[in-house]
């Protein structure tokens, strides 16, 4: 039964349910599919993940919600979620939960004849990452940058591919850099839903970010969490190579953002991961501008214990030798307190595999230093 409503934002609830033999539960609610929730409703939970301390947030998630009295031997009926509005693409396809939208390409929307022939980003920059805890970072970046050369803070479109998880409204961060103005919308592709557009695929909506919201830069990167087993190729995020592929088709500007860290206790993410360097190194077939960090010029952000910078850099400069060997062009910027500050006024929480700004600045600052480098390639 449900105790309490904790913190809402676009398309989720947060709930505290009172589960038999267990006690109060954390969970999430999205009401879009499962209709609203009240203190002293009955819901249907899925815990699996949950019950085996996997990244769903610590929430266990809303099934169904039942009527208030069902728990005490009335009629189970679930509430309503809202009608269904227009659109004929179904995500998360064949699963209890699927849910149908209207895609930005679809012949339903009223971007149908835009998006049937668009074919060319024109140098648009896309920025990818494999994380989606790099987003806030190169978005704060690539505003740094445009205030420095007393440019208009960038347009920016996120690209939410399907890696992590589906619903959009899972993200606290998209709904808080777009409250912040930081983002100017989302687009969720593949089998992710609940965007500002729905697309089909990755190529469809860069198209839209291009042609439909008129984007400065792009970052696109899977939802929160991801899968991993601890293998080379066994890991969601390898799909960023895909996407510098799908960019650099349809003639943007692919800037890959590599996934780095000073502090992650395991030795194949130190410096630069090997997720990044199999992603860009292999799975990517076309040439991408890789940025590569100055960290040493930011030496008070490591003061915490986030790593030596100095031998940081060293490292990073060994590791990304093989990316240019596969033919990626090496764009080297430094870093800078600037940077640091505009990481720190985030409006919205920085973490990354449960570590933060002071904890772990290599995952911060290697991010930011993509988005000021596809700000400085914004078509005029």
């Amino acid at each position: 039964m449900v105790v309490s409503l904790g913190r809402a934002w676009s398309g989720a609830q947060e709930l505290t349910v009172d589960v038999e033999g267990v006690g109060p539960v954390r969970s999430l609610a999205y009401p879009d599919l499962v209709g609203p929730a009240a203190p002293g409703d009955t819901v249907v939970l899925n815990t699996t993940a949950l019950d085996r301390g996997l990244g769903t947030g610590g929430y266990a998630l809303v099934i169904t919600v039942l009527s208030a009295d069902a728990g005490a031997g009335g009629a189970a009926a679930p509430t309503a979620p809202p009608a269904s509005g227009p659109g004929h693409l179904v995500k998360a396809r064949y699963t209890p939960l699927q849910t149908m939208v209207l895609g930005v390409d679809e012949q339903e929307s009223p971007h149908h004849e835009v998006l049937r022939e668009a074919d060319d980003l024109a140098g648009l920059p896309v920025v990818v990452a494999d994380l989606h805890s790099a987003l806030p970072a190169i978005v704060a970046g690539a505003r740094l940058d445009a205030a420095q050369r007393g440019a208009p803070a960038p347009r920016v479109v996120y690209v939410m591919t399907d890696g992590g998880a589906l619903p959009a409204a899972f993200s606290r961060t998209v709904a808080g850099l777009r409250d912040a103005g930081w983002l100017a919308a989302c687009i969720t592709v593949g089998q992710a839903y609940g965007g500002d557009h729905e697309a089909v695929t990755t190529h469809t909506g860069l198209l839209a970010a291009a042609t439909v919201l008129d984007a400065d830069l792009v970052v696109v990167a899977q939802g929160p969490g991801n899968l991993g087993t601890g293998t080379r190729w066994g890991f969601s995020g390898v799909s960023a190579g895909e996407v510098i592929n799908a960019a650099a088709v349809l003639g943007g500007r692919p800037v890959a953002s590599l996934r780095i860290s000073g502090a992650d206790p395991r030795d194949r993410h130190l410096g630069v991961s090997h997720h990044s360097l199999t992603a860009y190194g292999r799975v990517a077939l076309r040439p991408a501008d890789v940025v590569v960090p100055v960290l040493a010029r930011t030496p008070e952000a490591f003061a915490a214990g986030g790593g030596d910078p100095v031998a940081l850099d060293a490292r990073i400069a060994e590791q990304v030798s093989a990316l240019a060997a596969a033919g990626h062009r090496l764009v080297t910027v430094e870093t800078s307190p600037e940077l640091l500050s505009a990481l720190a006024a985030s409006p919205v929480g920085l973490s990354t595999m449960g570590r933060g700004l002071a904890a772990d600045p290599a995952a911060f600052l290697g991010a930011a230093v993509a988005g000021q480098h596809a700000a400085r390639h914004i078509r005029a």
